[in-house]
């Protein structure tokens, strides 16, 4: 066990620290061109989804029955749904066509709200990460690459407002770096939580409500911004490819 929580915590870090990567692609301006994010958005919503209903819930179904593990995972849905409504956060998508005409002290004041709704929104996360780590190390990891690849939007929302606002590149790369530090902050938190109870129907319980969360965040978050970054198939094409390569790294798992 001890093996699983020291894996998920560096993958939750990993993860979250996939955020400098979208800062710095800002801090550059260089970012990714929108077919390349609506692609790479839908394959983290397409790993999400196809590891959520064939792994994650299969495995909790197992464990402690069809109704409790559906129960959870609606449980799981509905507390994204309330951190969602309590404290929205906005994509770059989201700002593009509007930052330009903002004002500084406006840009700096989204750059710090967006870091905070994302900071908030990615302590669940590091949670998601460390319990895939405990249930299968190969999980674990899909989850990490998942969320690291959604978070490096997140990152390039952060930085830019503050960059523009403020023209500091330390302070843009600082607040994307503390707004993706809470994951592996989740993480520990859920390790400190789970470790002393932790049993075949906690860790049934934990995947269920995690499959919810994902299932939500790659519904809510994922797809349709996707689809923000380009209205024509990129989006598609990116969650079926997610699929497929979750798919097959299951089947090969099944054959050694």
């Amino acid at each position: 066990m001890a093996e699983g929580i020291g894996l998920g915590l560096v993958l939750a870090t990993l993860a979250g620290l996939s955020t400098l990567v979208g800062a710095s692609a800002a801090l550059l301006a260089k970012a990714p061109g929108p077919r390349f994010m609506a692609f790479t958005l839908g394959l983290s919503g397409g790993v999400m989804i196809y590891v959520s209903f064939v792994e994650l819930l299969g495995s909790s179904v197992a464990v402690l029955g069809f109704v409790p593990a559906q129960v959870t995972f609606f449980l799981g849905m509905g507390l994204m749904f309330l951190i969602d409504v309590l404290i929205p956060h906005e994509y770059l998508a989201e700002h593009v066509c509007r930052t330009a005409d903002e004002r500084q002290a406006r840009l700096m004041k989204t750059g710090l709200f967006v870091a905070l709704g994302i900071g908030i929104h990615n302590f669940p996360e590091g949670m998601v990460t460390l319990a895939g780590a405990l249930h299968d190390p190969s999980v674990g990891l899909a989850i990490a690459v998942a969320v690291a690849i959604h978070n490096i939007p997140e990152g390039l929302a952060v930085a830019m407002p503050i960059l523009a606002a403020t023209g500091s590149r330390r302070k843009a790369f600082t607040w994307a770096a503390l707004s993706g530090l809470a994951e592996p902050v989740g993480a520990g938190l859920a390790a400190a939580v789970l470790a002393p109870i932790l049993s075949n129907r906690v860790l049934g319980y934990a995947l269920a409500a995690v499959a919810g969360i994902m299932v939500f965040v790659a519904l809510d978050e994922l797809i349709p911004v996707s689809r923000d970054f380009d209205r024509g198939h990129w989006s598609i094409f990116g969650i079926i490819a997610g699929m497929v390569v979750m798919a097959a790294s299951l089947a090969l798992l099944t054959q050694l």
